[in-house]
């Protein structure tokens, strides 16, 4: 049987302080998640850069040095490789920080792939993420000029074993969910990138709403966070709406990130030590944070059965990007 690539997307992000920068230079330069005008964005993502860094270093040290999102989607590919046919090479494909898609996708080739298949680490689906990581292939499979069959999976932000792993991981941590109070979290985005028809937002709240059939009269709410920049970003915001709830007399919180799948600094940072600190400040008598799914089996389960109904949209698909399938 001819290999098939299977290429889990993911940001990436620093594996030492060292590396901060850098990483954050490649994120500032990607016009599909900053848009700084063409001419001046790379000469904008050096001082952004060198700025943010410094401010950043800290997060970093209160982690441990690094973020483990590599380690974490390593693990992922390692989970997933097993669980598949002998014909897939599983690789992380990193956007911003090694290993980058582009090593990725040399290297499936050294290895004798024929085709690729392009699986997000975002459930929901957002230029800003998944598409960014979309266009990257996109550019490298066109500079190595290569001629093989492609599959993009857009998104499972509804699928029912991502709905079931996100319930379990739920339970596994709340035993009695109706004492709590559940506030999920969203990375957030510019509202006119949701504007311009981005589903991103209509994604992450039908998440949500079909999580939360599993906790019938459980309150709960969506907040969003990361927040970078002037411009007007989605709303009601986490921190904020975390003051709120517990001022309305909530003391049990329970805080779910809802749009990642590997830890970094929004979660072991912003969701534990900032929003952590804050809620003991006013008051609460209980924070329990989930952790996101890494390599739950049931999410390992669902990438299986996205990766295995890929592949029979490789079957007699014409050759070349311009004939590539995208699944929903």
């Amino acid at each position: 049987m001819e290999k098939i690539a299977v290429l889990l997307l993911n940001m990436g992000g620093p594996d030492s302080l060292d590396a901060i920068r850098p990483f954050l230079y490649n994120l500032f330069s990607d016009h599909d998640i900053v848009e700084i005008p063409r001419p001046i964005q790379k000469p904008a993502a050096f001082f952004i850069s060198l700025f943010r860094a410094k401010k950043t270093r800290h997060y970093y040290e209160l982690m441990g040095g690094k973020s483990p999102q590599r380690e974490q989607t390593e693990a992922q590919a390692r989970a997933l490789q097993k669980v598949l046919p002998e014909n897939f090479i599983v690789k992380p494909a990193m956007r911003y920080w090694k290993p980058f898609i582009e090593t990725a996708v040399k290297e499936s080739i050294e290895e004798g792939a024929k085709a690729f298949v392009l699986l997000p680490m975002y459930p929901q689906y957002s230029k800003t993420t998944t598409g960014s990581s979309f266009n990257e292939f996109e550019r490298i499979y066109k500079r190595l000029g290569l001629n093989l069959p492609v599959v993009k999976i857009h998104s499972y932000h509804n699928h029912p074993l991502y709905i079931r792993a996100m319930v379990e991981r739920i339970k596994e941590r709340v035993k009695e969910p109706e004492k709590y109070f559940f506030l999920f979290s969203a990375h957030s985005l510019p509202v006119k990138v949701i504007e311009r028809g981005d589903p991103y937002k209509d994604q992450t709240e039908e998440t949500v709403r079909l999580i939360m059939e599993h906790f019938p009269g459980v309150k709960h709410a969506l907040g969003y966070q990361s927040k970078v920049g002037p411009v007007k970003w989605l709303e009601p915001e986490t921190e904020r709406l975390l003051e709120e709830v517990i001022k309305a007399g909530h003391k049990r919180i329970v805080v779910v990130p809802v749009s990642f799948t590997c830890e970094h600094s929004e979660t072991l940072y912003e969701l534990d030590y900032q929003y952590g600190n804050l809620a003991k400040e006013l008051g609460v008598e209980e924070y329990v944070r989930i952790p996101t799914l890494q390599d739950h089996p049931t999410y390992i389960a669902l990438l299986k059965e996205l990766v295995l109904d890929a592949q029979k949209g490789l079957e007699g698909q014409p050759l070349g990007l311009a004939h590539s399938q995208s699944i929903a």
